[in-house]
């Protein structure tokens, strides 16, 4: 018998300066305090707590079940005792992991979202994020945090155009990648057809652990091929709860003939065992790990069908939490003070070190923040992925982006599960901690203990589609708006571009890779911030960085190659070209090679 013991994942760390938690200096204690403070701390990670930890991103295209699949995988892994569907609306229920307004309403999942459970000793972490193209970069910065990725497909479908742009960020990121098939429970392709089709677009070679019988109606379960027990499910009684299963072993052909009640899908189920055998090539786990090779599975998340079986095989299959490369160098004080461009070539640092779970320090990075998770109270958090070493509640860390060695005080966690919140003593490699954030921690920022500073690979940001001003109709509102606008940015649900030189005083360009993300930035300023905005897009779709800095961009434009071209910044102050058309923009690209064009860009690793 499985015990299930739920705890959250995320934790919200209360900051506070340091000054506030130092000696008093009238204290008979002072010297002893002084000293137990200075004493070393050790930061390092038990193996034990590094080796029981699997975490997962969840990705597909837009309406795949993947919202659907994350709430069946809490019901089994005992996080919740009942999944609420996006689609019961009679009982005006929602999913755990979504819970703004927004995504209440429309059905879809618009921000990331991060949950966990334990199950079977093991602490599993998910990491939820939108299937919709207009919000991938919230997705992708998810997969920054993630070791392992699902990426479900519609049975129905295969694979969709959303799913390819997400497997290549997987691909980039060297993730091993399960495939699972949903909605099993309607008309589906067939395994082979769906197979072919992976390894044809991806090159990526499909290793069936649970196999079909059946689709749509008469969809009787699957075959788990590593036991080779077959799994018969009937629907439960109660919408939302566990489904009934019965096991037989293969070799049992009679009770399985007479149970699936079915000759047709009997002999395809004996013709399938045997051929798969014979043509398949065996499971390879280092191939998987190296992601040349995807386990696949077929199920249906909405009837329960198939889903605790993935999640026993992904306990057994998935990586432990990984290492990550990352620049090291001194951490002290610097007298001489950079430009911003200066200060921005720091992006350019190429990691220099692996730190892995097991490394002596806390090592961590901001993939997300947050704004809002209690609109009572407005709080802001940046979630953090801690690569190395143990958090402890009022651990003192340093920040890659801090001047000199300023640290902070985590001195409080409290975790959360959506927007729910409880205490947290501590969180290991491979766990997400939530950080109270007054505005300190941006996306791609790295927290560290230790004496040397350390800065994880940003990032990135991507080029987007979308361009706008944005302006406050109601000048009463200014206060509200202003500080709407700047938590929103934050999070990164939009870009900020702003005319060269305007240090905040001009309009704010909004960029975006979907219309979408306007709509949100609009709602979400109207409900958690009482204002009101108005839009007044600008007729550009493409922005490129030059990173051959401003001195190239004045050369190109005063020489006539920039016309048509909209010259601003980004908040880093580095420039951005925006353009009309792809002609335009590879134009230049080519014939004006020193701008170093570029579709993308990372914050600065370090700020001196």
């Amino acid at each position: 018998m499985v015990a299930f013991n739920f705890n959250f994942l995320s934790a919200v760390v209360l900051l506070a300066p340091a000054s506030a938690f130092a000696p008093s200096q009238t204290s008979n204690s002072n010297v002893s305090t002084k000293l137990q403070a200075e004493a070393p701390v050790d930061h390092k990670a038990p193996a034990a707590e590094i080796d029981r930890r699997r975490n997962l991103a969840i990705i597909s295209h837009p309406d795949s079940g993947k919202t659907t699949m994350t709430e069946k995988l809490l019901l089994y892994g005992g996080a919740i005792q009942q999944a609420g569907a996006v689609r019961q609306k009679a009982q005006q229920r929602s999913t755990a992991s979504d819970f703004m307004e927004m995504e209440k309403e429309r059905g879809i999942s618009i921000s990331s979202t991060v949950m966990n459970f334990d199950y079977n000793d093991l602490r599993i972490n998910i990491l939820d994020t939108p299937g919709h193209e207009d919000f991938s970069e919230d997705t992708y910065r998810a997969l920054a945090a993630a070791d392992n990725a699902v990426m479900l497909l519609d049975a129905a479908k295969g694979l969709e155009p959303q799913t390819r742009k997400l497997f290549e960020v997987c691909r980039m990121r060297g993730l091993p990648l399960f495939t699972f098939v949903n909605k099993m429970d309607r008309p589906a392709l067939t395994p082979y057809d769906i197979m072919d089709q992976i390894e044809e677009e991806f090159g990526l070679e499909t290793h069936p652990i649970l196999w079909p019988i059946g689709d749509g109606d008469r969809f009787k379960g699957v075959l788990d091929r590593l036991t080779d027990i077959v799994h018969l499910y009937q629907k439960p009684v109660k919408r939302g709860a566990k489904a009934e299963v019965v096991e037989v072993p293969l070799s049992d052909k009679a009770k399985l003939e007479e149970l699936i009640n079915d000759d047709e899908l009997f002999s395809q189920l004996m013709e399938d065992a045997e051929l798969l055998v014979e043509l398949l090539p065996p499971l390879d786990m280092e191939r998987v790990m190296d992601a040349s090779q995807s386990p696949l599975f077929f199920g249906s998340a909405m009837t329960n069908f198939g889903v605790q079986l993935f999640l026993d095989k992904f306990c057994e299959m998935g990586t432990k939490p990984l290492g990550r490369p990352a620049t090291k160098k001194e951490d002290a004080p610097k007298k001489k003070k950079k430009s911003a461009e200066a200060a921005a070539a720091n992006e350019e640092d190429e990691p220099t070190e692996m730190i892995e779970p097991g490394y002596e320090d806390f090592t961590g990075f901001v993939f997300k923040t947050q704004a809002n998770l209690d609109p009572k109270h407005r709080d802001r958090l940046a979630y953090v992925r801690v690569v190395s070493g143990k958090y402890s509640k009022g651990m003192k860390v340093g920040h890659s982006r801090s001047k000199g060695a300023k640290k902070y005080n985590l001195a409080q966690a409290q975790a959360l599960f959506g927007n729910d919140r409880e205490s947290v003593e501590v969180a290991y490699p491979g766990d997400v901690i939530g950080i109270n954030n007054p505005g300190n921690f941006a996306i791609g920022d790295t927290l560290y203990t230790g004496a040397m500073k350390i800065a994880y690979p940003g990032i990135p940001s991507f080029s987007p589609e979308k361009f706008a001003y944005i302006r406050n109709p109601n000048p009463s509102t200014y206060k509200a708006f202003s500080k709407g606008i700047d938590q929103l940015l934050a999070e990164g649900a939009v870009q900020a571009l702003r005319q060269r030189n305007d240090d905040g005083g001009g309009p704010l360009i909004l960029a975006a890779v979907g219309q979408l993300q306007f709509e949100v930035v609009q709602a979400r300023l109207e409900s958690e911030y009482g204002v009101e905005s108005k839009l007044e897009p600008i007729g550009f779709n493409i922005a490129r960085w030059a990173d051959g800095g401003w001195d190239e961009v004045d050369k190109a434009d005063k020489d006539g190659k920039l016309f048509g071209t909209m010259i601003v910044q980004d908040r880093w102050q580095r420039p951005v070209l925006l353009f009309r058309n792809d002609w335009k923009a590879e134009a230049v690209a080519n014939e004006e090679d020193y701008l170093q064009l570029k579709t993308w860009s990372k914050p600065p690793a370090f700020d001196e």
